[in-house]
């Protein structure tokens, strides 16, 4: 029979391998700086090529922003992404929390709508942001 702390570690597993992952990222957009002009990390394909904000622009520096605590500046260059950001923090620590605890904190019943409402909710983001006049223009980067 296995011990405790080992069936513990093997449940916080993958939380801390997600953890791993997002630190990486994190630490590889910080020594981007993707707030600098011709910077590592290239411009938008999207941007490029047709001169409009898809839902994804401005994300690295909203994420550049965050990590030096700068909500107003992160809300400038990607609110939905702040949104995102927080709904992705509080769903990790439902997740590990569970998995700390051995028990499902959610099943797929209750994620089974999540890509649809994520679907209509960039399409949304992706229309009020390239709508041409104020307040709207107000939400390019």
């Amino acid at each position: 029979m296995e011990s405790t702390p080992k069936r513990l570690t093997l449940r916080l597993a993958a939380p801390a391998a997600v953890a791993a992952a997002a630190v990486a990222a994190c630490g590889f957009v910080l020594w981007a700086d993707p707030t600098m002009p011709g910077g590592v990390i290239p411009v938008c394909p999207t941007k490029a090529l047709l001169g409009i904000d898809c839902p994804l622009c401005g994300g690295t520096r909203m994420l550049y922003s965050l990590l030096h605590f700068d909500l107003s500046d992160a809300l400038r260059y990607n609110a939905s992404g702040v949104v995102v950001a927080v709904l992705l923090l509080a769903g990790y620590g439902a997740w590990t929390w569970g998995r700390f605890r051995g028990r499902r904190v959610l099943d797929a019943r209750h994620l089974r709508r999540i890509p649809a409402v994520a679907l209509a909710a960039a399409a949304i983001w992706f229309v009020l942001r390239n709508i041409p006049i104020a307040p709207f223009t107000g939400l390019q980067v």
